[in-house]
């Protein structure tokens, strides 16, 4: 009846756990192994046969017969059995093997209280198991929980018997969570620790973006939509490049949706973060140019081989296409793998006039290593800079010391130029200032005599010029010049 009672018991726990019978089994005879080794303090010499389908359980351990015993846990004595089964003895001799029943009253009432705490942590060892199996199956997926805790670092989220952590770094850094509130990530990680799985998730990560994609747009999904790379600045910006397999569908149309419906929706999980759908393309230059979106470059110089690229923009634009810390420019070079420096038209021409000067025209640049450098193929600053130290090193008559001070003297050509385009540009700003001064304070000054000066010019305008009012027209111009 004992048996019988603990075992329902048990089942009844687990079962509200969600363990399997399988698993019960082991725990059950883990169990009461746990048991025998506490009150007889081996447990070597002992197994355990659970019947949960009749709720019965039988402990036997197996003892050697001596004559005289040493270790009562592990030996027995013929007269010992006979008492307790008389027709077995007399089969048995020294040397020969004997199994004994435990009875599990022997172990008392605290059974029931070591039994539970044994059970309980058996239970959670389980639930952290099926946990861990179940995510580390379903990395790279979406997953929707229950923010039920928030720390400086991390975010909590529950999802049923699971606790998953959004570190700092994982989340869009314009949000701002609350307790109680859904929330939509990526799991990137599962992790067993000391305390169980780790279970890590992630909104800022270019997965979260690609499976967003991927939900709202049907042909992604199907593979007739490829997604060929994604750069994200999170909550800020994003690029994303596409390609089509189909000549019918347009990768760009179908993933803005009809009337925007698709990429809005995906806008507005992302907390408003901007995104841009590129074309794929072979062709590097339009491939670059199209990430490079909103600007439009002037000008493209694309070396495939180094990955390189240099941009050319309006001097006016250069700031736009850079973007707000360099964002636009930056996601650009990362969703093509090509590395961007932008210019402004003014500025990569003063950086080409720069490059061509003759390495004997920079001040203060040691006479006796322009010769030895013009003879090896080295005569202007940009052959210098693309030349290896160590192939300069080795031309006759450039020691350490030489082309420490050629390096010097170039750095401080380029940026003296750098120095004297500022102060240029500064003295225009000035002069623009000053125009714009003395045109408002003169029009404050004389304003009937603008006045009287705009009446006659539509009145002129609006007549035929005889040869008289052409004449007086002319004369009203020339002082109004010569004034």
């Amino acid at each position: 009846m004992v048996n019988r009672e603990l075992i329902e018991v048990f089942s009844e726990i687990a079962r509200e756990k969600n363990v399997e019978r399988s698993e019960l089994g082991s725990i059950l005879e883990e169990l009461f192994l746990h048991l025998v080794e506490r009150e007889r303090g081996d447990a070597s010499n002992c197994s355990v046969i659970v019947n949960l389908d009749k709720g019965e359980f039988e402990i036997y351990v197996e003892k050697s017969i001596v004559d005289v015993i040493e270790d009562p846990v592990m030996e027995i004595t013929l007269e010992e059995i006979r008492k307790v089964d008389p027709e077995m003895a007399g089969d048995l001799e020294l040397g020969d093997t004997y199994v004994e029943i435990i009875d599990p009253l022997i172990f008392g009432r605290r059974i029931i209280h070591m039994a539970k705490q044994f059970f309980a942590q058996k239970l959670q060892d389980v639930e952290k198991k099926y946990i861990y199996e179940d995510y580390a199956n379903r990395v790279g997926e979406i997953v929707i929980g229950t923010i039920h805790q928030v720390q400086r670092d991390n975010t909590f989220v529950n999802i049923e018997h699971a606790e998953l952590r959004m570190p700092r770094k994982e989340q869009i850094k314009s949000e701002r969570y609350r307790r109680g509130d859904s929330i939509r990530a990526i799991i990137k990680s599962v992790e067993i620790t000391s305390r169980g799985p780790e279970i890590l998730i992630s909104r800022s990560d270019n997965h979260f973006l690609y499976k967003l994609f991927e939900l709202e747009v049907p042909e992604i999904e199907d593979g007739i939509i490829e997604i060929r790379s994604i750069s994200r600045h999170p909550g800020e910006r994003a690029k994303i490049i596409v390609q089509s397999h189909d000549r019918r569908i347009d990768p760009v149309g179908a993933c803005v949706g009809m009337r925007g419906s698709r990429i809005q929706a995906i806008v507005r999980e992302l907390n408003n973060e901007k995104i841009d759908i590129i074309n794929y393309s072979e062709q590097s230059e339009i491939l670059i140019s199209r990430a490079l979106s909103p600007a439009k470059p002037l000008d493209l110089y694309i070396d495939d081989d180094r990955k390189y690229c240099i941009a050319i923009f309006d001097d006016d634009d250069l700031e736009f296409a850079i973007g707000r810390g360099g964002v636009n420019v930056n996601l650009a070079a990362k969703a093509t793998e090509y590395r961007i420096d932008a210019f402004g038209k003014k500025e990569y021409n003063q950086k080409l006039t720069e490059q061509e000067t003759p390495l004997a025209d920079i001040p203060n640049m040691p006479a006796r290593a322009v010769k030895p450098l013009t003879d090896n193929g080295v005569s202007t600053v940009s052959e210098l800079l693309n030349s290896e130290e160590e192939k300069l090193l080795g031309i006759k008559g450039i020691a350490e010391l030489t082309l420490e001070k050629i390096y010097d003297a170039v750095q401080s050509f380029i940026e003296a130029n750098q120095a004297e385009e500022k102060n240029d540009e500064e003295i225009q700003v000035e002069f623009s200032d000053l125009d714009d001064v003395d045109i408002n304070s003169k029009s404050e000054e004389n304003p009937d005599e603008k006045s009287t000066e705009e009446t006659l010019e539509e009145k002129t305008s609006n007549e035929p010029l005889s040869e008289t009012n052409a004449k007086q027209l002319s004369e009203d111009k020339l002082e109004k010049v010569q004034s």
